[in-house]
């Protein structure tokens, strides 16, 4: 199983659209997908109960009160999302658990600040310095050819960690928040055109599978 964190203290960065778009992708792509709402405001688990029956079937868990809801059946992707500003024990309970962190970013002169901050601090947990879980940026919501997305692309230079993609901002992601789905269960050019904007990601995600790199070592 890979296990992966969507987290950023700052609020409104896209962590709740990333998951859902994570377990939905994996789930379409026709592993176990399960995704834990570790967020008070609960809009994974409304996502999910929004999520029509002829949809590809993501396990639910509750972990708003902490992570001991284990899926009831068996898992190959599970996805967190991750409450905002959380306090750094918070942050470490759930960075145990997880194989990959990742930390979406805004082209946005207030999230910038944030995110770096972010980054400053995850690199003092263990989980982080002892190289146990990965840490990956996702840029999010940019328009191409702007000055703010220029802004970003230097922001991205001196993180020091990866950068796994950039999805272009597009309405269509609000459009179906509230129906439970995600561009990977739609049709037309259009929305897949959009699902190659994930692409990178996902394949990170895939390329930093444990079981794999275990058994790549031992070879």
């Amino acid at each position: 199983m890979i296990t992966v964190l969507v987290a950023n203290p700052k609020g409104g960065c896209g962590k709740t659209t990333i998951a859902t778009h994570l377990a939905a992708a994996f789930a379409a792509a026709g592993l176990r997908a399960a995704l834990a709402d570790a967020d008070r405001q609960g809009s994974s688990l409304g996502w999910l109960q929004a999520r029509p029956g002829n949809a590809a079937a993501i396990q639910a868990l509750d972990w708003r009160d902490g992570p001991e809801k284990l899926p009831k059946e068996a898992v190959d992707r599970l996805i967190v999302d991750a409450p905002a500003a959380m306090k750094l024990k918070k942050i470490e309970e759930l960075l145990r658990l997880a194989d990959i962190i990742v930390v979406p970013v805004l082209p946005s002169g207030f999230d910038e600040p944030v995110t770096g901050e972010f980054l400053r601090q995850l690199e003092t947990l263990k989980p982080i310095r002892k190289s146990r879980a990965a840490v990956a940026i996702l840029r999010n919501r940019v328009q191409t050819g702007t000055r703010t997305a220029a802004k970003l692309d230097r922001f991205m230079l001196g993180v020091g960690h990866t950068g796994v993609g950039r999805l272009r901002h597009r309405l269509v992601y609000p459009d179906i928040a509230g129906r439970g789905l995600s561009v990977f269960d739609l049709t037309g050019k259009q929305n897949e055109a959009l699902r190659e904007d994930w692409a990178p990601v996902l394949r990170y995600i895939e390329n930093n599978d444990p079981a794999m790199q275990a058994q790549a070592a031992g070879e």
